[in-house]
């Protein structure tokens, strides 16, 4: 059975498909498919559900779950640090009465940045395009996903606030949930089951040979130097990833319990996990 895995083309989700992606998780009858596309191409297509696998946004998630279940593992958490948003450093240090560039109306990084700042007023521009446009003035502020959280200072900005810090402090300590690996509901309990098992030991073996599976996620770093590519995968693939946890599972209903509030998401969710 053919099995297509949907994942972005970021070295954190390289690195997590590694084992699969390499042969060395041994498919177990399974032909195992990768297709690589940014967060919000795989979002929109998953509203058609497109692929048995795919990595969307929580954001996104919202308006799937009739379609897909959350998988047990595979998710993307900002533990006290996430998706940021930065300004030239003589621009704003708020975000009151700007222009913030965001990656995408279902991103869930624009989830949180609506849930600080409800009035926040945006324009949407692919996420590898918004430093320069911050750069170069064309807006006065820009939200950061992927490696930008990293490089920013680089290039000379500063940041007006991380809201993986701010959600960390205004939920007591929880990450920020981002990004979740889901699978289609109407491949059956059996299948799904199998499924989840060989995805979840391709991230394990992927963080059990780290080095191996970084010189993969190396192909994927857009630029990144291996110190800097290293500590990214850390960020974003770690204990959180290969099993939510008790805490990770909280830190989603939180998230979408505060969406919910705010009227952010269509209805309010009943967080559900696959086997």
């Amino acid at each position: 059975m053919k099995i297509t895995v949907a994942h972005s083309p970021d070295s954190d989700d390289a690195f997590m498909h590694y084992g699969l992606a390499s042969g060395k998780v041994s498919p177990d009858g399974f032909e195992f498919d990768q297709v690589l596309a940014d967060i919000e191409t795989l979002n929109k297509a998953a509203f058609q559900g497109k692929y048995e696998v795919s990595a969307v946004s929580f954001h996104a998630y919202a308006y799937l779950t009739d379609k897909y279940l959350l998988l047990p593992h595979g998710s993307s958490m900002g533990d006290d640090y996430g998706p940021i948003v930065v300004a030239r450093t003589d621009g704003p240090s708020s975000t009151k009465g700007i222009k913030v560039a965001v990656p995408g109306e279902l991103t869930t990084s624009f989830m949180a940045l609506r849930i600080y700042d409800p009035d926040v007023d945006y324009v949407v521009m692919p996420f590898d395009k918004i430093q320069d446009a911050v750069k170069n003035g064309e807006v006065a502020a820009g939200l950061l996903i992927h490696e930008g959280q990293l490089t920013y200072q680089d290039e000379g900005l500063k940041k007006i606030v991380d809201l993986g810090e701010w959600w960390n402090e205004r939920t007591g300590g929880l990450p920020l949930p981002l990004g979740g690996n889901v699978i289609r509901r109407d491949l059956g309990p059996e299948v799904i089951k199998k499924v989840s098992r060989l995805l979840h030991d391709s991230i394990a073996y992927a963080l059990d040979h780290r080095q191996e599976a970084l010189d993969y996620a190396l192909q994927f770093g857009r630029g990144l130097d291996r110190a800097k590519a290293d500590r990214f995968v850390g960020m974003y693939v770690n204990e959180l990833t290969l099993e939510y946890g008790d805490r990770g599972r909280k830190a989603v209903r939180r998230l979408f319990d505060e969406a919910w509030d705010k009227r952010l998401i269509p209805h309010k969710i009943d967080v559900e996990f696959s086997a």
